[in-house]
């Protein structure tokens, strides 16, 4: 049993069971965004949350305690992502980085956006042009120390 297998098991039985991020994150007590990344195998569960989820997605024991594990983050298996929505990330990071970047050292100074001291919002924003993803990052600035 793998952490990977864990995930496929999550994602096949809440395809099976008509599931939604949203309720399962309310029935586990967090955030559809934290919850849905913990589900997938980026964020660590407590006890509690895990055994919340091993009763929603019919987990043995074995299976629940992977939820509960320091998870490898970041890993999705290829230099770039061929999703055609991860990809646009991937993109805007390409076309956007750099400026993100000069913006934030300019308001900060020289360091980073946290992704530990980090929240995340995803919502939907009706619009007679078409329906708009707004997605807001929220991360601690974190200097770099000079030494």
């Amino acid at each position: 049993m793998s952490r990977v297998e864990v995930t496929e098991k999550i994602v096949a039985t809440k395809l099976a069971k008509g599931l939604k991020w949203a309720d399962v994150a309310k029935d586990i007590g967090q955030s559809k965004e934290w919850t849905t990344t913990a589900l997938l195998g980026q964020m660590q569960m407590n006890e509690e949350e895990a055994a919340t989820a091993a009763k929603i997605f019919d987990l043995t024991e074995e299976e629940a305690k992977w939820l509960t594990t320091c998870p490898y983050r970041g890993g999705l298996g290829q230099t770039v992502p061929t999703d055609a929505l991860i990809y646009r990330f991937y993109e805007i990071i390409q076309v956007y980085g750099p400026t993100l970047k000069a913006l934030i050292e300019e308001e900060y100074g020289d360091g980073i956006m946290s992704a530990i001291d980090f929240s995340m919002d995803i919502a939907k924003e009706e619009n007679p042009a078409g329906n708009r993803v707004v997605v807001t990052l929220n991360g601690k600035f974190l200097p770099y120390k000079r030494y």
